[in-house]
């Protein structure tokens, strides 16, 4: 696990928890949805780590500029801590941007799910997590397996669906925006060799 490193502190104040209750605190995985791509909501992953610590969360660490966050939280979960770290990086960077949170287990919960072994094995690059707000109805994952004409396989697992994209995803029409559309939530991708570098960095 991460080592500790900041006071924990809450919008600035300082808590009257004890050190030992601060690193009895979650580690989380926070994703930005669609950031840093083609000169769209620009923000510097610094900033997000410094933002992650004003807001009194420990050991914020980033990877990648796609918007990966790894920090501890003691105080908030899922669907709370994903507002609030909207509504902060809205207000403190004019950043408006969905995040996606996950704990460490759910993440390693993610990577021994995935239903393409193959794919993660052969081609990573081309396997893609995407994490969602909601999980979606049953009806909706085997309408958007319908909708796709190409070579893509989809799988569906909670609140992540796997995508096998065998001639790249700059190309596919199985865009983000037809998942979205489709299964009536919103989400962001990461390829499966950024899905394993965020597990091995939670378990540091």
């Amino acid at each position: 696990m991460l080592k500790h490193m900041t006071q924990k502190r809450s919008h600035g104040q300082k808590k009257d928890s004890d050190t030992s209750t601060e690193q009895s605190g979650k580690v989380y995985i926070a994703l930005l949805r669609g950031i840093n791509v083609g000169g769209h909501a620009k923000v510097a992953m610094a900033d997000l780590r410094q933002m992650l610590t004003e807001l009194g969360f420990d050991e914020p660490r980033s990877l990648l500029q796609s918007g990966n966050l790894v920090f501890r939280s003691a105080e908030r979960a899922g669907a709370a801590l994903e507002r609030l770290l909207a509504a902060e990086a809205e207000q403190r960077l004019g950043l408006s941007s969905d995040f996606l949170v996950r704990t460490a287990d759910e993440w390693e919960a993610l990577v021994a799910g995935n239903p393409f072994a193959n794919a993660a094995r052969d081609d990573p690059s081309h396997l893609l997590v995407m994490c969602l707000k909601d999980a979606p109805q049953a009806e909706r994952v085997e309408a958007l397996q319908a909708a796709s004409k190409g070579p893509e396989r989809v799988q569906a697992a909670g609140r992540q669906l796997y995508i096998v994209y065998p001639d790249g995803i700059g190309r596919s029409k199985l865009t983000g925006t037809l998942i979205e559309k489709q299964l009536a939530t919103r989400g962001t991708g990461r390829n499966w060799n950024t899905v394993l570098k965020l597990a091995e960095l939670v378990r540091d």
